[in-house]
């Protein structure tokens, strides 16, 4: 279908530009389309599986990812987001998401107040990032998205990681991350592989698109559009 190959194809680029998932998008799309929500969750999972993996090949590739920080990351994300999935259930979600959509106005305010330093050998603060791991899993736990939208911007404002390091590295992040969820989920019957195939050469060729883009692009225009981004994903939690 024309409508999934144009989504796969968004999505991917989204997810090598900018580090992100895309679940914002395909749910919503694969809820209106007619799909059972648990599916269309699962299903999305399973796709940011597919759009990660070809970011993070391609970002690997330009040697801008930190191994050493996913897996750090990574100890901390999933447990906090096991927490955080059984949290969600106690507390109410409209106060959760407008807290979290104030979150990202205010990261955005960070991210183009804090200033852009060389590729070069970063000076990267490894004990910040067992707190990113901790908050991003449990966000990604109380409200079901994916962590990339808090991965970048933590990873740049807190750790002082470059843009592109933090892209990259937010990319294979989100490979393991979507990777656990969407096996879960496939045990459950919550995913439908005939839409994953549908989607994706748009998701890989999307993503390498996207990928290859944000290395061509300035970090301070990065910066800009993933603050534009954030603005937007805040607006949507808290209206």
């Amino acid at each position: 279908m024309l409508e999934f190959a144009v989504l796969g194809l968004g999505i991917g680029f989204l997810a090598g530009l900018l580090g992100v998932g895309g679940g914002f998008l395909i749910v919503p799309t694969l809820v209106i389309l007619g799909k059972p929500i648990h599916l269309a969750i699962g299903t999305s999972l399973a796709c940011i599986t597919v759009s990660s993996f070809s970011s993070a090949v391609t970002h690997l590739r330009r040697d801008s990812v930190l191994p050493k920080v996913v897996l750090l990351k990574e100890v901390f994300s999933v447990p906090s987001a096991i927490l955080g999935s059984y949290a969600s259930s106690l507390l109410p979600e409209k106060a959760l998401r407008i807290a979290f959509g104030i979150l990202l106005l205010y990261l955005s305010y960070t991210l183009l107040k804090k200033r852009e330093e060389g590729d070069e050998n970063p000076n990267i603060n490894y004990r910040a990032i067992p707190i990113i791991g901790i908050i991003s899993g449990t966000m990604s736990g109380l409200l079901g998205i994916s962590g990339g939208v808090l991965n970048v911007p933590l990873f740049h404002s807190l750790a002082g990681i470059p843009m592109r390091y933090a892209i990259g590295t937010s990319s294979l992040a989100l490979f393991f991350t979507a990777l656990a969820g969407s096996i879960g989920h496939y045990r459950l019957g919550h995913v439908d592989p005939r839409i994953i195939l549908t989607l994706a050469p748009g998701l890989i060729v999307g993503g390498y698109l996207g990928a290859t883009t944000a290395h061509k692009t300035h970090p301070e225009i990065l910066k800009k559009i993933f603050a534009m981004f954030l603005v937007i994903m805040a607006l949507r939690m808290i209206l």
